[in-house]
């Protein structure tokens, strides 16, 4: 078939100089860009309820800019003061630099990984006598606490913001070639708006294994798929599938 239309279930670049204008422009196509999911922070009782005292604490592992700003805004709400001797322990040098929003960088003890969990735990291991404190999401990685129970680390998770579905009411009578997914949660909101949907000609883009698990769990045809060896960008699967349409 014949791709025209292009919907991206990801906020819309910052910069047109993205791979997907490059690809908007080259082809000709309509590429549009919706959230399919959003982050809402857990309130003050529910917290409590989840009987952490962030008090107890020495140090924090901060696996995103948005485990960042919800522990400092549920320590807000708790008013509770953030010791300058907190440890920040961050999944990967942006997130440490983004601590910056909330605290003096070069007064704190911050300490930083490349991309994963395994990449930070030699630097927990040196600080093994510290009690951590692992804000998260209510989907959270199996390899962020199984790595850190292997290793015995003395933390808590608390669950400080949950991923939940965005209302696409608006997107009911608009119809795409093509719908570009990046986690599992995307399916599950696409499905949870539209429990009738029916894929039919719709082709439907994945990225990651565990978001192309989704689609095909949920008894979805899978079209398009990244990374791949020779395609590591959702744009540049697009494309290939676009230049491999062509040829028949």
């Amino acid at each position: 078939m014949s791709i025209q239309t292009i919907l991206v279930s990801q906020p819309e670049p910052e910069s047109n100089k993205n791979p997907y204008t490059a690809l908007a422009e080259k082809y000709k196509l309509k590429i549009d860009f919706r959230p399919f999911i959003h982050v809402e922070g857990v309130d003050k009782s529910e917290f409590r309820s989840q009987r952490v005292d962030l008090q107890d604490h020495t140090a924090v592992i901060l696996t995103s800019k948005t485990a960042v700003d919800h522990y400092f805004r549920i320590a807000e709400e708790c008013r509770f003061e953030v010791p300058t001797s907190m440890k920040y322990f961050c999944i990967s040098e942006a997130v440490a630099y983004y601590l910056q929003k909330y605290v003096t960088y070069r007064k704190r003890k911050i300490f930083h990984g490349r991309q994963t969990i395994v990449d930070l735990i030699d630097s927990i291991k040196k600080h093994k006598k510290e009690k951590f404190l692992l804000p998260c999401s209510d989907i959270l990685r199996d390899s962020i606490p199984n790595t850190l129970d292997k290793n015995e680390i003395d933390y808590q998770k608390v669950v400080l913001y949950r991923t939940v579905a965005s209302d696409l009411s608006d997107l009911e009578s608009v119809s795409y070639d093509v719908l570009v997914f990046f986690s599992p949660s995307g399916i599950e909101s696409l499905l949870k708006n539209f429990p009738d949907f029916k894929q039919n000609k719709t082709l439907i883009a994945a990225f990651g294994p565990t978001t192309a698990k989704a689609i095909v769990d949920n008894n979805l045809r899978l079209d398009i798929h990244a990374p791949q060896p020779q395609t590591p960008s959702m744009s540049m699967a697009i494309e290939q599938y676009i230049k491999d349409q062509k040829k028949k």
